[in-house]
């Protein structure tokens, strides 16, 4: 009952968001508690984590050299990773799919409200990348214990 309870209340605290082509939820649970959701979220599906950009240090880092003062992230980071079964399914479809690969999620924290993090994907178009986004979408929320 407990965990019901628990699970409920991060349910509330989470909210989804799809503008601009991002699907994004937004929670009230630590950078790094998301991170280290993400990251069994993914290999709970039989995925590996093919790379890490750390793109909230990069910005911070070359901003002066490219004339800004602005603070873009807190922190952010993007995960990227495939599914050699669905990247098949969906390339013996459309080749052109190819496109879409690897798949990408961000976690990032803004300076408006650091408090918060925001995980999300990018949106697929409709037909057979629907399935990917179906994934992502099972990832992202399974991170931040909606699932």
């Amino acid at each position: 009952m407990k965990a019901l309870v628990l699970a409920a209340g991060l349910a509330v605290a989470a909210t989804a968001a799809a503008a601009d082509g991002v699907i994004s939820y937004t929670t009230d649970e630590s950078f790094d508690d998301v991170v280290f959701g993400l990251e069994n979220a993914i290999t709970d599906q039989g995925l590996v984590i093919d790379g890490m950009s750390h793109v909230g240090e990069m910005l911070e880092r070359t901003k002066a050299d490219v004339g800004s003062d602005v603070t873009v992230f807190v922190r952010a980071d993007v995960y990227s990773f495939c599914s050699a079964k669905l990247s098949r399914k969906v390339m013996e479809v459309n080749p052109m799919n190819i496109r879409f690969c690897p798949y990408d999620i961000f976690v990032a924290q803004l300076p408006d409200n650091p408090d918060q993090t925001v995980i999300g994907y990018r949106e697929f178009p409709e037909g057979e990348m629907q399935e990917v986004q179906a994934l992502l979408d099972a990832i992202v929320r399974s991170a931040i214990s909606l699932d």
